[in-house]
């Protein structure tokens, strides 16, 4: 497989450079999606497609054997204002690719879909299946969530991320609460009205200090942020309304729906929670990818940024090349050293895997 790996590196380097001068934002993959198709094409695979998703499987798929999924995002955020280089030309200095999406997720995207090629050249104990997921940076409800229902039953699936390529075992969910403190307006200069304002700097101090007390040993606790405010209509007029948005990251110990119920009795502004899709996720140490990963000194260990693993009603780990640091950063980039490691890496773990 060493001899697979070497042919096949450079042309994942290749697909990525593709990727980086597509501007694939999320909901505007189309175009992206369509260089990923004709790759999948050329390699001998007809993409399934729903919306900007596709998928391929492996070419003796055997409903009588259990199925590892391989999944990366296309997606990515827009460029920040401080890059200095143009972000949709793949520039290469030394080991270095800078580009937007380079190293979230386009490498890992590349490297999982070669190492789905190679793998998929001999016969496995398993089925594979690579999922190309759209809307991740968004969470869109158009993206994994819409494929997963229909893919057939998965055992285990690997969702490429950068992750230093350490096996994230466990990740937060994400809870955002739009929340309302209720008042009455007045004339600022008389002693009159009530100040929402006020109210909702109670709620506030609560979300700035309440510690929920079921702690994850790979997640740690759960993280409230007050993280926007909107109130009053101008200096003179005491505001009769004070909204404010709060970020919940939840670990595995409670669900979304639960975190919701606890914070609604315990605070009294208005609360309104936007979604309770994105819940946390765990997969055992046990796993024999994880044990595999663990044998040759890779890492377990959870991580606070949520991904597509959120819609995957099986177990999942995420790891993928590059650091999740560079993400969503100026000169955004990736080391083509990365791209090549993370590939023999995966065939390692996964060739002859049993699950």
């Amino acid at each position: 497989m060493e001899h697979d790996i070497d042919a096949l590196y450079y042309n994942a380097v290749d697909l990525l450079k593709e990727m980086i001068k597509t501007p694939s934002f999320s909901r505007e993959e189309h175009n992206v999606a369509e260089v990923i198709a004709t790759c999948m094409r050329k390699a001998g695979y007809e993409p399934q497609r729903k919306g900007n998703n596709l998928w391929i499987q492996s070419k003796d798929f055997d409903e009588a054997k259990p199925t590892i999924l391989l999944n990366s995002h296309m997606d990515t955020v827009r460029p920040v204002s401080g890059w200095t280089k143009d972000p949709f030309t793949p520039e290469v200095d030394d080991d270095t690719l800078f580009g937007l999406g380079s190293n979230d997720a386009g490498a890992s995207f590349v490297s999982l879909l070669h190492t789905f090629f190679i793998l998929t050249a001999k016969k496995q104990d398993y089925n594979l299946i690579f999922l190309a997921s759209c809307e991740e940076e968004v969470s869109g409800k158009d993206g994994a969530e819409a494929v997963v229902p229909l893919l057939p039953k998965i055992e285990f699936g690997i969702v490429g991320e950068p992750t230093q390529m350490n096996p994230a075992i466990a990740e937060k969910g994400l809870l955002v609460l739009d929340c309302t403190a209720y008042g009455k307006a007045g004339h600022a200069a008389r002693n009159e009205g009530e100040n929402a304002i006020y109210k909702a700097l109670k709620d506030i101090e609560w979300f700035r200090t309440y510690q929920f007390p079921e702690v994850s040993d790979l997640l740690g606790p759960v993280k409230m942020t007050v993280s926007m405010i909107n109130a009053g209509t101008q200096h003179n007029v005491v505001p009769d309304k004070c909204d404010f948005v709060v970020d919940v990251r939840s670990n595995e110990l409670y669900s979304n729906e639960e975190l919701f119920k606890l914070i609604d009795r315990q605070t009294g502004c208005e609360v309104k929670p936007r979604s309770y899709r994105l819940n946390s996720s765990r997969i055992a140490l046990e796993n024999p990818f994880v044990q595999r990963a663990i044998m040759i000194g890779k890492e377990p260990y959870g991580s606070p940024t949520l991904s597509d693993q959120t819609f995957m009603p099986f177990p999942t780990l995420k790891m993928g090349p590059g650091d999740s640091a560079r993400s969503h950063t100026a000169n955004e980039y990736i080391l083509l050293s990365e791209i090549r490691e993370s590939m023999e890496l995966y065939v390692k773990l996964l060739d002859g895997l049993r699950i």
